[in-house]
């Protein structure tokens, strides 16, 4: 065989590191960014917030279609900012991800290097892997989140507190930037485990005056990155200061929810799959050393997230996030410690699984693109009315690339303690490209408000923008600000009084009825293949 095809015939070398390692963890993050819309969800409202924020200017605080949006503003900041760089190329939506992009690779890097203090170089690439590969963080790293900021932030404070007492100013200055990037980015409750796990670190610190320097410092550093928005803030809109601090307060004024702690970890079996079973693994082999700081450090912080999480949150999907980075990294040593069968076992598992559901997706997209099968095109049609599938050759042969990618990565991988956590993430992330490019346009067609933002504005006068709501939920109204420039006013506000025209939300004919008054329905509507959810459109 030639010499230049003696890379295809070695494979890749395990464990991956250098340039290999971040190809793969780029891979991962770009992977779904881009080529669709705002969907329903947080994705849209925060895509909203970050376009008001650059549209007007207005950089101290973030807004929400016209009203104001008591979120730190962090996030919007930064989604603004790659927004101002990348609009030229890409739409804006696409843009504003990529800030998403940019805190899901801090948070790759930050447990690359926590992974690699805690348990040596040849074990740092596990980490970053195992939280690449957890299931439920891959449906929620490519929208616009928030929460990707806390992510970021655990993960490199738990690096940072690795190496306490060791370099206290570089240490310092890392677990400062993380306390106050996660409270300016999602708020005060997830902060409080980022303080609260500080005394623990001291203590297992070998050198406990050097620790007190470093958190000295950290502490330092954070509150002078802090200080100046909310002082600003305070001297120039009090209103928005106090809003936002009520709305941060509240949920800590709760009582502590048992239930809400036990439904977060009944998440966990799928959304952290396959960290959890390899973290309970970690802490089977290594029972006899649970006070060690390899194993304590991630497994105090994690129950001080759990606890935090109980107190201040819903049992949601987004918030669950936090606990991840913890158990990617207890479940470090487990993932390269497996018994020869059990590693078996997970390997062919990821290889047949990512293989099948590969298939799969193929299958859809030919009835989609192709038409057949015949059954399965119909189908298609069926979820989405109005669907028209299409060839995309670009589309296509990224599918192709990626799917030859994987099959050479099966048949070329050497036998390594990361063969089946390489292949479990890489697996997952060959999956979600496939299905990002050749079966997008299907739920973009449902998940998108554009279709429904630009018929109102076609039922609307030109120029007109006087529109009343009831109903809307603060993704629809993101929507219509950030598709057609529509910022709905609420109809018992002054400004909703005085418009003629008021779009009504909701799932019933009582919730969509025109309340009293003279009011004519000019249009009805609904998402593409929602079958619940419609709109009303009345006119004085």
């Amino acid at each position: 065989m030639p010499d230049f095809l003696a890379p295809i015939r070695r494979g890749i070398r395990l464990p991956p590191a250098g340039w290999v390692l971040a190809a793969i963890l780029a891979f991962y993050v770009l992977a779904g960014l881009f080529g669709r819309d705002p969907w329903k969800g947080e994705d849209a409202i925060h895509i909203g917030a970050a376009w008001q924020m650059f549209h007007y200017g207005d950089w101290l605080s973030p807004d929400l279609a016209g009203r104001p949006f008591h979120e730190p503003p962090l996030y919007y900041w930064s989604a603004a900012l790659t927004g101002h760089l990348f609009g030229w190329l890409l739409p804006m939506h696409e843009a504003m991800r990529l800030a998403s992009g940019l805190w899901l690779t801090l948070a790759l890097i930050g447990l690359y290097y926590a992974g690699r203090e805690l348990y040596g170089q040849e074990s740092a690439a596990a980490s970053p892997l195992l939280l690449a590969g957890c299931a439920g963080l891959l449906f929620h790293a490519h929208d616009a989140q928030p929460m990707l900021i806390a992510l970021a932030a655990y993960a490199g404070a738990l690096g940072a507190l690795a190496t306490i007492g060791r370099r206290p100013r570089l240490t310092g200055i890392y677990y400062g930037v993380a306390v106050a990037g996660c409270l300016l980015g999602t708020g005060i409750a997830p902060t409080l485990p980022l303080l609260a796990i500080a005394p623990l670190a001291w203590w297992l610190s070998p050198d406990r005056p050097k620790a007190l320097h470093t958190l000295a410092i950290g502490l330092g550093i954070a509150a002078l990155l802090i200080l100046p928005w909310p002082l600003l803030l305070l001297n120039l809109e009090p209103a928005r200061l106090h809003g936002w601090l009520a709305t941060e307060l509240a949920p800590l004024k709760t009582a502590f929810s048992f239930s809400g702690a036990g439904r977060f970890l009944s998440m966990l079996p799928w959304f952290a799959f396959p960290a959890l079973p390899l973290a309970g693994w970690t802490l089977w082999t290594r029972r006899k050393d649970l006070g060690a700081p390899a194993q304590l450090l991630p497994l105090a912080f994690l129950l001080l997230t759990l606890l935090m999480l109980a107190l201040a949150f819903r049992p949601r999907e987004t918030p669950a996030l936090l606990m991840l980075p913890a158990l990617a990294l207890l479940a470090t040593p487990g993932a390269l410690s497996l018994r020869r069968g059990a590693a078996n076992a997970f390997d062919w598992f990821a290889m047949m699984t990512f293989s099948l559901f590969a298939g799969l997706i193929w299958l859809a997209w030919s009835a989609m693109a192709l038409g057949w099968p015949e059954k399965l095109a119909k189908r298609v049609v069926i979820l989405r009315p109005g669907f028209v599938g299409q060839f995309d050759f670009s589309d296509f042969v990224i599918g192709l690339v990626a799917t030859a990618w994987w099959i050479w990565l099966i048949v070329t991988a050497p036998r390594s303690p990361y063969r089946s956590l390489t292949h479990w993430a890489l697996g997952f992330t060959t999956l979600w490209l496939l299905a990002t490019t050749l079966i997008l346009p299907w739920f973009d067609y449902g998940k998108s408000y554009r279709p429904v933002a630009q018929a109102i504005a076609r039922e609307l006068p030109e120029g007109h923008r006087c529109l009343a709501e009831r109903g809307l939920s603060d993704t629809q109204r993101a929507s219509l600000s950030y598709f057609v420039e529509i910022e709905p006013a609420t109809i018992g506000s002054a400004a909703g009084k005085a418009c003629d025209w008021l779009l009504v939300g909701g799932d019933t004919n009582q919730e969509l009825a025109a309340p009293g008054g003279n009011w004519r329905k000019v249009w009805e509507g609904n998402r593409p293949g929602e079958r619940k959810e419609k709109f009303r459109l009345f006119r004085r």
